[in-house]
């Protein structure tokens, strides 16, 4: 497995894209959460939306599902075809009925599945999307009341998408699960209301902050450079393979 960011900004970043990732898999292309910048930044890569296998949507925010729009456009008028959709089962609804609907639908379009091949998940399942690509969903806390979802990937990579600071989820997965890599969301303002601040995670064990890349930041990320304990910023479009990413980091940061 190998893994890009599409992007590694926050919602309201202008110099990164949206924290979207290309996950590959022998040959097998997987698109996680498809922002509003996505077309763009794949644009910016010169891949084109017919690259990609499947796409998996983690919960409705713009700058996780405000790309799928012209996705679905593309693919049905241009390309011809229905691409994967995996989508938690209680997303299904507000991703069509909240999102996608009043852009979407039309004569040829009036429904979820009329764009896409849906596949629901469940939390507690492990589905298998690909030879070499497992994923779990696990659901998180983000915004109050609101359905939002992490991804466990071949039983060993952790990625936040977006999630409030949990210290005893990350604990359970690294000492219970032997999870060896974490790509967590992280914002430099206090406090972390609906994000992990970089405060909190620096409180994070070495051993954890050694498994730890940070994503989702601001545009004044390059100020925060050296000042991460032993963590380590995830770059926006370079691709790592998994034996990068599991590299434990064992050399401290200056602050």
């Amino acid at each position: 497995m190998k893994l890009q960011m599409l992007g590694t900004g926050s919602a309201f970043a202008k110099t990164f894209y949206n924290n979207n990732a290309l996950v590959y898999a022998n040959g097998y292309t997987l698109l996680v959460d498809c922002g509003i910048t996505a077309p763009a930044a794949l644009h910016s890569l010169g891949k084109s939306p017919d690259e990609i296998h499947a796409l998996l949507v983690t919960h409705i925010h713009a700058d996780h599902v405000g790309g799928l729009e012209e996705i679905a456009f593309r693919m049905k008028f241009q390309y011809q075809r229905k691409p994967l959709l995996y989508v938690p089962e209680v997303l299904a609804v507000p991703l069509w009925e909240n999102a996608l609907k009043g852009g979407l639908s039309q004569d040829e379009g009036h429904t979820l599945e009329d764009y896409f091949d849906v596949r629901l998940m469940e939390e507690g399942h492990e589905y298998e999307l690909a030879p070499g690509l497992c994923v779990e969903i696990i659901e998180t806390p983000h915004i109050p009341n609101k359905a939002s979802f992490s991804l466990y990937l071949n039983r060993h990579l952790f990625y936040s998408a977006d999630m409030r600071f949990n210290p005893e989820l990350l604990h359970s997965l690294v000492d219970q699960r032997g999870c060896d890599t974490i790509l967590h969301d992280c914002q430099f303002i206090n406090p972390g209301a609906v994000h992990a601040c970089l405060d909190d995670l620096v409180t994070l064990p070495e051993f954890i902050q050694q498994r730890l890349w940070l994503m989702h930041y601001a545009d004044n990320q390059p100020e925060y450079i050296g000042k991460t304990g032993q963590m380590r910023f995830i770059e926006q479009q370079r691709l790592y393979d998994d034996t990068e990413l599991s590299k434990l980091n064992v050399e401290f940061n200056e602050a």
